[in-house]
């Protein structure tokens, strides 16, 4: 036995010795039939499962869990799976991002308290990456993250049917161009198998985040939830996170500077989810990494977008897999000196040597850096007076003429407020007005939710206008597209400039310069300002209030101010 695997685990003080204590620990372990010699030194491996019945997405996970135990029991470890909240995208009411906190605290709090000394994440629908990330962060023991896939390509009427696909055909049974029963059908084609949504929407957004961060293994991106690729990723996941207990391969020698800025490169590369823009920045900031908005900003300017896949472009995720996947991305990004090739991963080596030998299968679905896709970059960075913290736009899934655009606001002041007016045949909109949504930021809401992709009006629907420009303090599904920005920092309920536009205000959008203006004068701005009251509070107990009291803004990664850092795995002996 090496020195390394000599190495005093940090289970060993739950089970080593001859104490009350470590018998009492032992005895009831062994009460669901675990052997004595588990406790001779090996790793315990904690399997933490985000499965529920309630999120769809991760539906399958009880049979990934039961691969990773085969592979942890394979390389001489000790399983222990645990369950923590799953915030479901479709199901959760008011929204997901609200429990994502909530759900990262849960991950923590079990990690630290429990005789781990490593852990494989499984994790899905959007919200449960980015969370288990966060709470895994905050613990630093060796991790390794299996995602759950995603579906297989729709098939609606002979053609593939995506996500996007079904968003168009909402918009046009809105405008009387589609029936009931077209929906109705096409219901049941989109979604063939269990998995995440099969676009590049948050899910498999963060998914390749998992990938492109080295804390995942090749492949773990696009392998689809059915294929049995995906039961061998998860027991080689299983295998691998022992020997990075031995290796003492915690969480912070891979979630570096250098793995960030690829993973930012990455999403520009795939046309990713502004979500991620969130979701990262609050994983940087759990490992204590500097990470800030304007690095998108700065990295992503320089990389084209190489992956023709809806909501950008015309493919899905099965067919991304089966032209080679992100290990064909990353390994052409690493040739071109648009990735630290040198990142270490989970498998000991570093991104360049992982995917050393990845080959393209079919071109028109992953292009090269030489001959990109498109030469503008998944998400841009927008400042200007409406927005002086921050606002993101995705402009590969904008139609390119609202890129540069003038136009006067009409104004939403909230989801009640859309929903009732939109289709109002009196509302005075045209096609060149810029809608504005506020007070669904992360106190506004609260929660931010995924209302950013304000439904065209249907009197312009049936006009043939399909995108318009859209500004809100929300965020958009990853899966959604149009000019839309997102993120407004500060949002309205903050007191943010969102919240002193007015019906008729002119409103400069202009991408290539990354600005967004509010033309108004500004002794104007500050009489509204003066003039502007914060909204009553919606919560008043419970999490929800600890939400609303402590979360930090978009450009901050919406965590709670309490948890942003993290506290180690160091926990005091048993007190009973």
């Amino acid at each position: 036995m090496s020195d390394e695997e000599k190495r005093r685990l940090r289970s060993q003080a739950w089970f080593e010795g001859s104490g009350a204590r470590n018998f009492a620990n032992r005895g009831w372990v062994r009460s669901r039939g675990v052997p004595p010699d588990h406790f001779d030194g090996r790793p315990v491996i904690g399997i933490c499962n985000t499965w529920s019945e309630l999120t769809p997405c991760n539906s399958h996970f009880r049979d990934l869990a039961l691969q990773v135990r085969e592979g942890i029991l394979e390389a001489g470890g000790v399983p222990m799976e645990f369950p923590v909240i799953s915030p479901g995208e479709m199901l959760t009411r008011p929204t997901a991002m609200l429990l994502r906190n909530l759900c990262s605290m849960d991950v923590e709090e079990t990690l630290r308290s429990n005789p781990l000394d490593g852990v494989v994440l499984l994790m899905g629908c959007d919200k449960t990456t980015p969370a288990l990330l966060m709470g895994a962060a905050s613990v630093n023991l060796p991790t390794i993250g299996v995602s759950g896939g995603p579906m297989l390509n729709g098939s609606f009427r002979g053609k593939d049917f995506g996500v996007k696909d079904a968003w168009n055909l909402a918009a046009e049974l809105r405008a009387g161009r589609a029936s009931n029963e077209d929906f109705e059908e096409a219901e049941g084609c989109l979604t063939r198998s269990v998995g995440v949504c099969n676009v590049m929407g948050t899910a498999s957004t963060m998914a390749c985040m998992v990938e492109a961060l080295g804390i995942g293994l090749p492949d773990n991106a696009s392998i689809p939830a059915v294929d049995a690729r995906r039961r061998v990723l998860a027991r080689m996941a299983g295998r691998r996170i022992v020997g990075m207990v031995h290796e003492d391969l915690t969480l912070d020698r891979l979630l570096t500077r250098k793995a960030f800025e690829n993973a930012i490169a990455v999403n520009a590369a795939i046309g990713g989810s502004t979500n991620a823009v969130i979701h990262l920045t609050a994983v940087a900031r759990r490992m204590e990494v500097p990470l800030d908005i304007e690095d998108w900003h700065r990295i992503g300017r320089e990389v084209p977008t190489l992956l023709n896949l809806q909501p950008s472009g015309s493919y899905m995720m099965q067919d991304f897999h089966e032209a080679g996947g992100l290990p064909v991305i990353i390994r052409d990004m690493c040739e071109s000196g648009l990735l630290h090739a040198d990142a270490l991963t989970v498998t000991g080596k570093t991104l360049a040597e992982n995917n050393a030998t990845a080959l393209c299968a079919n071109p028109d679905v992953i292009h090269r850096v030489a001959k990109p896709f498109m030469a503008k970059s998944g998400v841009a960075v927008l400042r200007g007076n409406l927005c002086p913290d921050g606002a993101v736009i995705k402009p590969s899934a904008a139609e390119p003429r609202l890129l540069k655009h003038r136009g006067r606001a009409v104004v939403f002041e909230n989801q009640d407020d859309l929903n009732l007016r939109v289709d109002d045949p009196a509302l005075e909109i045209d096609a060149d007005s810029v809608m504005v949504l506020r007070n669904c930021g992360p106190r506004g809401f609260p929660g931010m939710p995924e209302l950013g992709m304000l439904p065209i009006p249907v009197k312009l629907l049936k006009q043939g206008v399909r995108d318009m420009v859209r500004i809100s303090d929300a965020r958009m599904s990853g899966t959604s597209f149009g000019a839309v920005v997102l993120h407004v920092s500060p949002e309205a309920a903050a007191g943010g400039a969102l919240a002193l536009v007015r019906d008729g205000d002119l409103i400069e959008l202009d991408v290539e310069a990354r600005r967004l203006e509010l033309l108004v004068p500004e002794d104007e701005l500050q009489q509204r300002q003066a003039a502007w009251r914060p909204p009553v509070a919606a919560a008043a107990r419970g999490y929800m209030k600890l939400y609303v009291d402590t979360v930090n803004q978009a450009h901050d990664g919406c965590d709670l101010q309490f948890l942003v850092g993290r506290s180690g795995s160091d926990v005091p002996a048993a007190q009973h």
